[in-house]
């Protein structure tokens, strides 16, 4: 392995943990005094979320506002319920980021990984989608920048994963070949099966060890629940469903 291209989110992060604790306690604060409780607020949040994201032009098209994306999932939700407020709206999706940044860590093998990695030559790095502001925010706050030759963030580059433009500029700006280049990352399609169709490995990193779903037409190069598997992983051959 002479080039290593990392996600972020769910990768080296863990992102996703809490994120429905947050939900909570950011409408139960938003909600004390409000016309609306937030035992009934919460359910109409995740279904608001869940139809917010499902649609793949919307998903594109917000991800890369996350601030503004989590107001209009509460904004819905509030009329989903016949409370329409704005400026409520605007106060739990605050409260929410706020308590996500502050639960968001590195996971345990990330950092050892990174410094493996850079000590045995290998050049990084990292190719995430979403929010400039927000993913520049975590990179510094987890001192991440100086372990990569090349960062490429969705919302400062112009175009996200799986674009092959996203993955052809990593790879020119570390001088590399798709040959020589393994991608790691949590989502099946931006991760794996984008950098496949360049002719990278592509390396499906399942933490919680939900196994490929059903009918996934993608087939990984190699599944891990976690980054100190991942040599093993290159050694095999695809995996199977």
């Amino acid at each position: 392995m002479k080039t290593l291209l990392l996600d972020l989110d769910d990768t080296l992060l863990d992102y996703s943990g809490g994120v429905d604790e947050c939900w909570a306690a950011a409408c139960g604060v938003g909600c004390s005094g409000a016309v609306v409780d937030a035992q009934t607020l919460v359910p109409a949040v995740v279904e608001s979320r869940r139809t917010f994201w499902e649609d793949p032009t919307r998903h594109r098209r917000e991800r890369v506002n996350m601030l503004g994306a989590w107001t209009k999932i509460v904004v819905r939700a509030l009329e989903s319920l016949g409370r329409p407020d704005p400026a409520l709206a605007a106060s739990i999706a605050t409260e929410f980021w706020k308590r996500r940044r502050d639960r968001m860590r590195l996971f345990p093998d990330a950092r050892a990984c990174l410094e493996g990695w850079r000590a045995n030559g290998v050049r990084l790095g990292m190719v995430t989608n979403g929010d400039a502001s927000q993913q520049r925010d975590k990179i510094t706050r987890h001192a991440l920048a100086g372990y990569f030759d090349v960062i490429v963030i969705e919302g400062e580059f112009g175009a996200g994963k799986p674009d092959e433009a996203v993955y052809r500029h990593a790879l020119d700006t570390l001088g590399a070949r798709p040959d020589d280049t393994c991608m790691v990352g949590d989502h099946l399609d931006f991760d794996v099966a984008g950098a496949q169709r360049l002719g990278m490995r592509g390396i499906w990193i399942d933490r919680v060890g939900a196994g490929l779903p059903a009918g996934c037409v993608v087939r990984p190069d190699g599944i891990i629940r976690a980054l100190t598997e991942l040599e093993e992983a290159l050694t095999k051959g695809p995996a199977k469903a």
